[in-house]
């Protein structure tokens, strides 16, 4: 088949450093092409590929210190390219919300559209109702309960290449937190369980504009208890090292987490995940296997000594049956040949 990938433009494909989406489609596009596919990544110059890349873009957005720049612009021009390539393609996937959505409707039959984040905000209800021809993929049952009606067709779990981070048979002796630094990440949460496990505690972290006032208020503070090592930002190529070397992975979050990326790379290094009640955790973890569920700081605390009971390769084995980028793949192309079945 002939398939278009479309990433959002604001990190590269993969990203250097923090960003889920655009990781989930650089592993998405290269599985694609393995199983021997035809494969067109429109995305930000400086993507990584193994498929055909189209550069929308001369640099990745976050990359870009141009003071003054347009996302909206970046996005409609990549829009434009692809309107008038379209016909080459069998099936265009688009990561990018529904920003597509006003220029593809006479092909919408052709089209599928991935739902990265969360769905509950105001004025999506109506526009998805808008646009009811799209047929639309979620990354978790959980993400699509603010919009029950909308057009879905499926729901596949992100996937990873199994060679992308190494197993780590043996626990390490700290606590680990990866991914961004807000509210609803609650990295708060994640120093106060490692005081009270009596643990360290090792933070890889993104720091965004919009939180950098949290950060700087309610986290840098903590920053400086005993046993709390904040490292900042990491790529990909100090993940392996960094999850498989942790006796856990704290996931302690309090919003309606559509997946969470960072819990299935914990797992392919086969270190388990302690992570709340919320969002789509339940159908990414299995209690008691691949790490535990909690809902509460107390029941975090005893989790962290449980987890040692845990078989860190069957956590791996979980990984490779659940969450590879082949199974993400082969999980896509059957929906692919579906939507060119109906015409």
């Amino acid at each position: 088949m002939k398939i278009a990938q479309i990433a959002p433009l604001y990190e590269s494909v993969p990203p250097f450093l923090y960003g889920g989406t655009e990781r989930v489609v650089a592993h998405l596009t290269d599985a694609l092409v393995e199983l021997g596919h035809d494969v067109t990544l429109f995305a930000a110059n400086g993507s990584r590929t193994c498929a055909t890349l189209v550069a929308a873009r001369d640099q990745a957005l976050r990359l870009d210190c141009t003071p003054l720049k347009s996302e909206l612009a970046s996005h409609l021009n990549l829009l434009y390219e692809l309107r008038h390539r379209a016909a080459e393609f069998d099936v265009l996937h688009f990561h990018i919300d529904l920003l597509h959505f006003p220029f593809f409707e006479d092909m919408a039959h052709k089209v599928l559209t991935t739902l990265h984040g969360r769905l509950d905000i105001k004025d999506l209800d109506g526009t998805y109702s808008r646009w009811p021809a799209y047929p639309l993929v979620s990354i978790s049952q959980h993400q699509r309960q603010p919009l029950p009606c909308a057009n879905w067709i499926d729901t596949i779990y992100h996937g990873l290449s199994q060679s992308s981070l190494t197993f780590q048979p043996r626990p390490g002796a700290y606590l680990a937190f990866l991914g961004r630094i807000s509210p609803e990440k609650r990295p708060d949460r994640a120093i106060s369980i490692a005081r009270a496990a009596g643990l360290p505690l090792k933070m890889a972290a993104k720091i965004d504009t919009a939180d950098r006032e949290y950060f700087e208020q309610q986290i840098r503070p903590l920053l400086t208890l005993p046993g709390i090592e904040f490292i900042g930002e990491i790529g990909d190529g100090d993940k392996a090292e960094f999850l498989g070397n942790a006796r856990a992975l704290l996931f302690p979050i309090d919003w309606p987490e559509p997946f969470g990326l960072v819990m299935i790379e914990a797992m392919a290094c086969g270190t388990p995940v302690i992570a709340w009640r919320c969002g789509s955790v339940p159908e990414v973890l299995d209690h008691g296997v691949t790490g535990f569920i909690i809902n509460s700081e107390h029941e975090a605390v005893l989790a962290t000594r449980q987890v040692l009971e845990l078989d860190r390769q069957v956590i791996r084995d979980v990984f490779d049956r659940r969450f590879s980028a082949k199974v993400m793949a082969q999980r896509y192309v059957d929906l692919y040949r579906t939507l060119t079945d109906r015409v």
